[in-house]
């Protein structure tokens, strides 16, 4: 890959321009890349950052050690929720992130090996462009993993992109979505094998520079303005957001996760 231009890392993201182009890489490889609230923190800084850099023409978001992008947000963070206002504040800190992905006025490239589900998915629905390898899995398995539930904005996303039918798939009956059959959906772009995805991505991002900057960012903005005017408020989905993060079932499967207890599912 070519030089450098300018090299930043974190413990847990990366950030590194060249030629132009941000790369943003979620770097918790033993853990799948799943996001720490340092992390949502960190991307949401980057955007700000890259806002006013001129020099800085698109983004890549892509996991490291290839076996993830993002396999959710670290389920150890749930384990202090007590209180509606803990579930309904993550939400909101999530919408946030989000958002502010989904309207950076730059173009934005998802580069997705293996597990892409939960928050994952979030951020890479939000990018203007997709690309994966065959061992691409998207989703948002909750209805098996944690019994909560997704903002009404981030099921508007969804909903966008994939349909009625397939999201009720995705959320009701957890399923994982393979590179295949995304494809033919048109969630992903282009399918990559794994050896040459990062530089055929790079080449699409690179290609942004000789494009029209303004009408790049009419492109996006009026596309984002058309996607707004079909969504909900935020506390649209309030109720449900408190009544699955202060159920039983939610703190019995993250008691699960962090103390590897057992539990069956009570709807209470």
């Amino acid at each position: 890959m070519s030089t450098n231009d300018h090299l930043t890392h974190t413990d847990s993201v990366t950030f590194d321009v060249r030629n132009g182009v941000a790369w943003i890489g979620f770097n918790r490889p033993q853990s799948r890349n799943a996001m720490t609230w340092e992390m949502y923190d960190a991307l949401e800084k980057h955007c700000d950052q890259l806002v006013a850099d001129d020099s800085v023409h698109a983004v890549v978001l892509h996991g490291v050690g290839g076996e993830a992008f993002v396999a959710g947000t670290d389920i150890s963070q749930f384990s202090g929720f007590s209180k509606p206002e803990d579930a309904i504040g993550y939400e909101r800190r999530i919408d946030r992130v989000v958002g502010k992905l989904e309207t950076f006025p730059k173009p934005t490239l998802a580069l997705i090996e293996g597990a892409c589900v939960g928050g994952g998915a979030a951020l890479a629905l939000v990018c203007d462009f997709r690309y994966a390898t065959p061992t691409m899995k998207f989703g948002v398995p909750i209805a098996k993993t944690l019994g909560n539930t997704l903002s009404i904005n981030n099921v508007s996303r969804m909903i966008d992109m994939l349909g009625v039918a397939r999201t009720k798939e995705a959320l009701m009956m957890a399923r994982l979505f393979g590179a295949d059959e995304a494809l033919a959906a048109g969630l992903v772009n282009q399918q990559f094998d794994a050896d040459i995805i990062y530089a055929e991505v790079a080449t699409l991002a690179e290609a942004f520079a000789k494009r029209a900057p303004l009408t790049l960012q009419a492109s996006k903005a009026l596309v984002g303005r058309a996607l707004e005017q079909r969504r909900l408020s935020a506390d649209a989905s309030d109720d449900w957001v408190t009544t699955c993060y202060m159920s039983q079932d939610f703190a019995a499967a993250v008691d699960k996760f962090v103390n590897k207890t057992p539990f069956e599912w009570s709807g209470h």
